[in-house]
Formats: C-alpha cells, sequence, structure tokens
C-alpha cells in the first residue's frame, strides 16, 4: 500500500546505518523507521487497513509469512525478516510502499506526530519489559533516559513497577524522576551496580537503553537473584558477564529486537491508555541530516520527528 507521509521519527538506528554498521544494509536506500502515515492507495486483494486510515509502520518491515515464527505471530524473528529504512526504503520521504500486514492503525485520539517514535523506541522499550517478565513488584532499573529509555522509565512506572535510572551524569536526573523514577544513579560518582544492590536487594530487571554494551555490563552486579539483563540498546562490543555470580544467582541475559505487528497493536494500545508519549521536536527533511550530526554528537534532547 502507498502512504503519504505525516511524520518520521530520527532514530539512532539511522545513525548506525551511516556509520556503516549493518552488514545486511542495501544501498542505495532511503532511511527511516519510525512512519506515521495516512493510507493513500492499496494493492489489488489489500481490504484493510483501508483508504485514508492514519497507520504506524514499523522497524520490521516484512517477513517470509510461513517459517514456524511467523505462524505462531513472531514475525520479529523470521530469518527471512526485512528491516525498514536499512534493507527496503524508509521513511524519510513524503510518500513510501509498505506491506499491509506490517501496518497498524492508529488509535483514536492519538497524535500521529508524537507518535512516530513508538514504531521502534517505544514497542522495543514496551516488548523488552514484557519479556523479561515485569511486574507491578518489580524493581526495574534504566539504564540511559534518551528515546527508548523515557520511555521504558514511564511504561514501567504504568506498569506498576519502581523504577531507577542510571546515566552517567546528573544532567537527566529532574527529566528521569519527573517521568516516574524514585531513584538516579549517577555512574560517574560511583559503581552503578553497588548503588543498585543498596535498592532493597538489587533490580528485578535491568533495560540497557544506552547505545554502549559496556554501560548493559557493568550493572549485572546489581541484578537481583533470578534477574533479567535485556539489551535493547548495544555497540560493537561483545557482552561479557560474570560466570559464577550469573549460575549462583541464576541471572539471565536476553536481548530484544523491537516486536511484531501484534506487539506494536498492544505498545500504542497501552500508550494511548496511559497518555505515555515521548517529547518531540518537529523538524523538516531537509534538516535530517543536521538531527544525525546532533545526535552523533549526544547534544539531542528528546526525539527528533521529520514532519511533512
Amino acid at each position: 500500500m502507498l502512504l503519504k507521509l505525516i511524520a518520521c521519527g530520527v532514530c539512532y538506528t539511522d545513525l548506525n546505518l551511516l556509520r556503516g554498521h549493518y552488514a545486511f544494509a542495501r544501498f542505495p536506500v532511503v532511511p527511516g523507521h519510525e512512519v506515521s502515515g495516512v493510507v493513500e492507495a492499496v494493492g489489488d486483494g489489500v481490504g484493510f487497513p483501508a483508504v485514508g486510515t492514519a497507520v504506524g509502520a514499523q522497524f520490521l518491515y516484512d517477513s517470509c509469512g510461513h517459517c514456524d515464527y511467523c505462524v505462531r505471530g513472531e514475525q520479529i524473528l523470521c530469518p527471512a525478516k526485512r528491516i525498514t529504512g536499512i534493507v527496503t526504503d524508509g521513511g524519510y520521504a513524503e510518500y513510501g510502499i509498505f506491506k499491509a500486514g506490517f501496518v497498524t492503525p492508529l488509535p483514536n485520539g492519538l497524535d500521529p506526530i508524537a507518535a512516530a517514535p513508538l514504531m521502534c523506541a517505544g514497542i522495543t522499550a514496551y516488548n523488552g519489559l514484557r519479556h523479561a517478565g515485569i511486574t507491578p513488584e518489580s524493581r526495574v532499573a534504566v539504564i540511559g533516559a534518551g528515546g527508548i529509555g523515557a520511555l521504558a522509565i514511564q511504561y514501567a512506572a504504568a506498569m506498576g513497577s519502581r523504577v531507577a535510572v542510571i546515566e552517567r551524569s546528573r544532567r537527566s536526573e529532574k527529566a528521569a524522576l519527573a517521568l516516574g523514577a524514585e531513584r538516579y544513579i549517577a555512574s560517574a560518582e560511583g559503581d552503578p551496580a553497588v548503588a543498585l544492590k543498596d535498592w532493597d536487594g538489587g533490580a528485578n530487571i535491568i533495560l540497557n537503553a544506552a547505545p554502549t554494551t559496556a554501560a548493559a555490563a557493568a550493572t549485572v552486579g546489581g541484578l537481583a537473584p533470578d534477574g533479567t539483563l535485556v539489551l535493547c540498546g548495544y555497540d560493537g562490543e561483545n557482552l561479557s558477564l560474570p560466570s559464577q555470580p550469573m549460575v549462583l544467582n541464576r541471572l539471565h541475559a536476553m536481548a530484544n529486537p523491537s516486536g511484531s505487528p501484534h506487539d506494536l497493536r498492544d505498545t500504542l494500545h497501552f500508550s494511548t491508555l496511559h497518555n505515555i508519549l515521548p517529547e518531540v521536536t518537529r523538524i523538516s527533511l531537509d534538516q535530517a541530516q543536521h538531527a544525525l550530526d546532533r545526535m552523533a554528537a549526544g547534544t539531542v534532547h528528546g526525539r527528533q520527528v521529520i514532519v511533512f
């Protein structure tokens, strides 16, 4: 189907694409996978979503449709999946072609511009917490309060969990506490794992939303027994974990690659129900490169969204 785009979020993944971090990328390619738009036209045999429907298109462009993962609704795990804006053309354009089965109608009342980052940052945070087994009794530590992290803080708090935030400096403390965190840990001031252990015995879930693997590894000692480290943000370094504490405390480590269409539907519903949206700065398409440069320099606050 043809979408007339409303907005597209600028994601750290777009920056990594330009840096050549994805060997499977196709070039040339139109970046962008945090897409909101309106269905302009549909192909033969497509009856849903109808023309005129406001929809979101996500990180997952499509999948094979017949492997074991696809038939059980876990298309994000399909070995033949294609990624929007990396393998296929994405949302840095006024119009785009997307697969009907992989776009999701936006709930009534959801701002399509502010909601654009939910198509990647939102689903990644929400699904990461869900697959880690979050409960209302969980203590959740979020590393990084940027795009994914800010949403993870709000989702965890809305689920009834207690939340701690780990950042290098105190710069984001006020904002993190306003989002629902009860504790803020500045890793530059001391060992974050020790600080987490002082938090009623440690975190049940640590979700790494920072674009560095080392930040995640530094916190593993702060997990409570049976706790889970969730890798959403990472870089080129391998994750190294201490074997004995992992075994003796039955600790878990997992990663979360966005989600499948049903996960996006759940994310959008939960976000609408709890009025959870990212802080966004609207930019034009010709400002996209400048936005990526600022992201690389670490001077971006909130989420930048291209508006058409």
